[in-house]
């Protein structure tokens, strides 16, 4: 604990002590003290019976160590008493069943300091005492979990302390894949920031790491050992922690999540997760080598620097080619330009000819971009090469075929040789839906460069994703059901499956029917050779714990709805008439309807959380929705209200993480959140006055509670109860009235947390 001394400027002794796990009999109720005045739930908050509540958590530092199976843990909360008084606290750590103390120590002169591990029973005696004490019903969320205990602590009157638990656990695996998670509360007024470092050492190679809940910064070190770290912009995201890791396995490896759908008695949604061996994990390889058209746009509009700045792109991206690799360089403006007749292999007078040609770029002219996109995709690519295009545009196209449609048919109609179009929209003057529609269509991204923003970081960022392609032109086939003859697995997100590059993974969405194992043939070009990869996953193991899975599906589906939306603008004739346009109506209604059920909201949506917005009322819901496509998807084709919705549904259709507050940019390219509409374990909830609606109830125009329970009374622990064992009592921690379905019931709880 050394270096907590040297953080703080107390000189007080620091007090370590290892402890022992005590495990009580839940039966033993009598066993368990009150709780303090002043209750840390690092996870939610302090429960304060003291008038006032003067103790803050001010933030919270996890170190988690995993070697093989097993997690070491370690909490380090930092707290804050601005009283004018000493007090006392104590700790309680809801955590995974199975966890032993390791240690647990604070800063300052007390009694030994001691800690327990609390079976699922007890934690839940602990925290009724807790709700009941405090008259707050937050910790209900935890119901289901076990507790980690501490004695009490001091805190000195405005002063600083720092509290460190550490405690292990074996973690659970399932086939090559082991998931670590840190419960933590999924309120979105929870603004606690949380760093979370994760190191795994394993002696298998980790194929590859991911979270559901949490953006990573992913570091791999010496053989079998990779650290991760939760991003800056998702120190403050609500909700618990969860890490899987895959290990390496010869080829692909691959698991599967599922969540069962609790409306329905064979179906459910899933996830496959799929990565590769790490560079280095096995015996010496080749790498299909890339073969890389880079096209640039040098018409008028790219003066002021914007051209200095992709020359300087260029030549980054082509020092950045490996040796064997190939490239060619278009540039346009009212007309094409192409450096060789052919691509050809990196090297020093490939090299000097490409910078000669930069150099001699300058300036002027229109926009032809039909025919640089014809041009990069006409030649035949050297043999067994990954054909890659980097395709920059800062502008609308304004000579030659200027047409929408036929420009991105080319795209879909005109690419013999099934070039990957990665397209660079510099400024906001360019065709966002139609740069969008080229990378789509083509296995590739869309990337738009903000005014003021480096082009030369934009390009080399996408290019350092593209390193080493490992498994490429990728396809799924799934099994057939034997008595229908139909595939099991529907509305698969993506449609097309990317290729992977080294560090890459697979996150493949998608809903299923049925009980029996789930199998699918995964076929690509691995390391350049055709391969053929057999899974097969049990479905034993799926659980409405695995609420991300159908929440990220429906993200993504509705992505995908908006994008079908955003392409009808293509041709002005259709767009002009589809306000009338049975399709988009159609289109409209199935975002509504899944914006609805699982509370993800868009810029298109977002008036579903307004208050006074009655969901019952289907065609008025369903006009606004229309005004806004209309309006926003379908007419807007380019400046920064085209940039701003290309930003967020490509975004949206890539989405790995949960968006729990719905976060988006507006027209004006501000972040935006929603907070009138929370996700909580697998439900979703609408507020509307002091009232928390569940969605499933919300569209109905009848809300009229079949029955009430006031909080604390036997039928409220009576409905906790029913509710954990769903995976569902975080529902009863909102704050305010809830209105939830139960069965076949509507119920209205009530209770002191309403109207907070």
């Amino acid at each position: 604990m050394r270096e907590l001394r040297r953080g703080n400027a107390m000189s007080l002794a620091m007090v370590v002590v290892s402890l022992a796990v005590v495990v009580v009999a839940q039966d033993v109720r009598s066993s368990l003290p009150p709780p303090a005045a002043n209750v840390v739930v690092p996870q939610r908050r302090v429960f304060s019976s003291v008038a006032g509540g003067p103790i803050r958590i001010t933030g919270v530092t996890v170190g988690a160590v995993i070697v093989e199976q097993v997690a070491t843990t370690t909490l380090d909360i930092s707290l804050e008493n601005p009283g004018p008084a000493r007090t006392e606290a104590e700790l309680v750590v809801p955590v995974p069943a199975g966890v032993a103390v390791r240690t647990f120590a604070f800063e300052g002169a007390a009694a030994e300091p001691t800690a327990q591990v609390l079976p699922a029973g007890q934690a839940g005696q602990l925290y009724n005492a807790i709700v009941a004490k405090a008259r707050d019903p937050a910790l209900l969320e935890f119901v289901g979990a076990q507790v980690i205990r501490s004695s009490v602590f001091p805190l000195e009157a405005h002063g600083k302390q720092k509290v460190r638990l550490t405690y292990e656990q074996v973690l659970s695996r399932d086939g090559r894949r082991i998931d670590y998670e840190l419960p933590r509360t999924a309120a979105l007024d929870y603004d606690i920031p949380w760093d979370i470092a994760v190191k795994i050492t394993s002696p298998t190679p980790i194929a590859t790491v991911y979270s559901p809940t949490h953006a990573l910064e992913t570091v791999r070190g010496a053989r079998g050992t990779v650290s991760v770290r939760t991003t800056a912009e998702s120190r403050c995201v609500p909700g618990s922690f969860r890490l899987s890791y895959l290990l390496a396995d010869e080829g692909v490896t691959a698991t599967l999540l599922a969540y069962p759908d609790p409306d329905s008695a064979d179906a459910g949604y899933f996830l496959l997760l799929a990565g590769l061996p790490p560079a280095g994990a096995d015996t010496p390889r080749t790498t299909q080598p890339r073969e890389l058209t880079l096209v640039i746009d040098h018409s008028g509009s790219m003066g002021g620097g914007k051209l200095d700045q992709a020359r300087a792109a260029a030549l980054q991206v082509l020092e950045g080619l490996a040796e064997g690799e190939s490239f060619n360089i278009i540039a346009y403006h009212d007309s094409v330009t192409t450096l060789f007749a052919q691509p050809v292999r990196k090297a020093a007078p490939s090299l000097r000819g490409a910078r000669d040609f930069l150099q001699r770029l300058n300036p002027g002219g229109g926009t032809n971009l039909h025919a640089a996109l014809v041009e990069a995709l006409r030649p035949p690519p050297l043999a067994e090469t990954l054909p890659l295009v980097l395709f920059l545009t800062d502008g609308l196209p304004t000579t030659g075929v200027t047409a929408e449609v036929e420009i991105r048919r080319v795209a879909t109609e005109q690419n013999p040789h099934q070039r990957r179009v990665f397209t660079f929209g510099v400024g906001a003057d360019v065709n966002t839906p139609l740069l969008s529609s080229i990378a789509l269509e083509t296995r590739a991204q869309a990337t738009f460069i903000l005014p003021g923003e480096d082009v030369e970081v934009k390009v080399a960022d996408v290019f350092k994703k593209l390193k080493g392609p490992m498994l490429t032109d990728v396809a799924l086939r799934a099994d057939t059901d034997g008595a229908l003859a139909a595939p099991r697995v529907r509305e698969l997100l993506p449609a097309r499956l990317p290729d992977l590059f080294e560090d890459d993974q697979l996150v493949l969405l998608g809903r299923y029917h049925g009980t029996a194992p789930l199998a699918f043939t995964l076929r690509g070009t691995y390391l350049g050779q055709p391969r053929e990869f057999r899974l097969r996953f049990d479905l034993d193991s799926a659980s409405t714990r695995n609420a991300f899975v159908p929440r990220l599906w429906a993200s993504r589906r509705i992505a995908a709805l908006i994008d079908d939306i955003r392409q009808m603008g293509a041709d002005p004739r259709q767009a002009a008439a589809s306000s009338a346009d049975p399709r988009l109506k159609e289109l409209t209604d199935e975002i509504v309807r899944l914006s609805t059920e699982f509370g993800i909201l868009t810029e298109y949506t977002a008036f579903l959380a307004r208050e006074g917005t009655d969901l019952a009322k289907r065609d008025v819901v369903r006009a606004e929705a229309l005004r806004n496509f209309q309006n926003r998807a379908v007419a807007t084709r380019s400046g920064l209200g085209a940039v701003n919705q290309a930003m967020n549904v490509n975004a949206q259709m890539q989405q790995r993480v949960l968006n729990n507050d719905n976060r988006y940019y507006d027209e004006n390219m501000n972040r935006v959140a929603i907070t009138e509409v929370q996700q909580v374990n697998d439900l979703a909830f609408f507020r509307r006055g002091t009232r928390w609606v569940d969605s499933r109830l919300a569209t109905v125009a009848e809300q009229t509670p079949d029955r009430v329970v006031e909080w604390g009374s036997p039928a409220f622990a009576e409905l906790v109860a029913r509710l954990a064992h769903d995976n569902r009592s975080g529902s009863l921690a909102l704050a305010g009235e809830i209105l939830l379905r139960v069965g076949d019931q509507r119920v209205l709880v009530r209770g002191p947390g309403a109207g907070q």
